[in-house]
């Protein structure tokens, strides 16, 4: 009986060593538990942005002076169109007309002259449909027939001679701003301002943030109503000007955005508007949410690539981060594989 106690004993202890040892085998690692979300690398064009202030009208009026002696005898209304051969305003009942130009005529002229104004006189009484006379730059007699017929039809003295002050310049058609003058006031004076027909965008750029324009680079206009609309930087002024507000000075250069389709600007004449200019931009690069980027233990950032076989972590180079995007770049990055994203 004492032999087969011992054996039960044995046997029991020994169970016992086998189930410990069972119960306390090292288990393998658990798996990395996947990410919770997932997105594909691609390939495309980054584009970092910052918003500036900037205000919607129809830019800086130019005043206009009389320059004929007489009465101002008619005026436009504020707010209208005035277009090429159209009359500005009447003086002693005759018409002062707009002609379009780069620089204002400053003298009159007459068959013998030549110079850039004959240039723009001749040009213009062209595109008005007057024939007979050479478009260059000197004033012959064929181009004094050509000024008859026109004076003949504004109802003018057919002298052949354009008298100084007869004709307002401007680049384009013009918008009629502030009139200042009224009917029976001397002709001679501030009659009138104008600005250019077509709305625009003016800022006051910080030269600190002057990086943030070039001449044709893309633009947002963000309007009062919220509605987006795209525009171009057309011109960046060459002078900076000082002022000062909040007791620090501000130095700041002029930049205008032109917007190509003026019924996205609705009904607004002038008004406060936000403007997304390009900061930085990066062609050609792989692109993943900033989210996708995780932490390494030696430093630096790494990609949780996705694949049929798992998922592995491989350290990537950042570049350009705009708009919760990353640029990134690594030997075992290209489009279209998939990465881990944090919820």
């Amino acid at each position: 009986m004492r032999r087969w106690a011992i054996g039960l004993v044995v046997v029991a202890v020994a169970i016992g060593i086998i189930g410990y040892v069972g119960f306390n085998r090292a288990a393998p690692p658990a798996a990395a538990p996947a990410p919770p979300h997932t997105a594909q690398i691609v390939q495309g064009t980054l584009t970092a942005t910052e918003d500036v202030d900037g205000t919607l009208g129809f830019g800086d009026p130019v005043t206009v002076n009389g320059r004929l002696p007489g009465i101002v005898t008619a005026l436009p209304a504020e707010g209208s169109t005035v277009r090429r051969g159209e009359a500005m305003y009447h003086v002693d009942g005759r018409p002062i007309v707009l002609f379009y130009a780069g620089a204002p005529f400053y003298r009159a002229l007459k068959p013998g002259d030549s110079g850039a104004d004959v240039a723009a006189l001749e040009a213009n009484l062209t595109a008005l449909g007057y024939k007979g006379f050479t478009a260059d730059d000197e004033y012959t007699g064929a181009t004094a027939d050509a000024v008859r017929d026109w004076q003949q039809a504004l109802g003018l003295d057919e002298t052949g001679t354009v008298e100084l002050g007869r004709i307002v310049v401007a680049p384009d058609a013009v918008r009629i701003g502030k009139v200042t003058a009224h009917a029976g006031d001397n002709a001679a004076g501030p009659v009138l301002q104008w600005t250019g027909s077509t709305r625009l965008v003016t800022i006051q750029l910080d030269v600190t943030q002057q990086r943030l324009a070039a001449v044709g680079a893309a633009a947002a206009v963000k309007l009062p109503d919220d509605t987006a609309v795209d525009g171009k930087v057309a011109t960046i002024g060459a002078v900076a000007t000082a002022s000062v507000q909040n007791n620090q000075t501000k130095v700041t250069v002029d930049v205008t955005v032109t917007v190509a389709d003026q019924a996205r600007l609705g009904t607004y004449d002038a008004a406060p508007v936000k403007v997304t200019l390009v900061s930085q931009q990066r062609e050609h690069v792989l692109i993943v949410p900033v989210s996708a980027l995780v932490a390494l233990s030696e430093g630096g950032y790494g990609l949780q690539l996705i694949t049929d076989g798992g998922m592995r972590t491989v350290a990537v180079h950042t570049g350009l981060f705009a708009s919760g995007k990353v640029e990134v770049a690594g030997a075992d990055l290209a489009a279209g594989l998939t990465v881990g994203v944090a919820g």
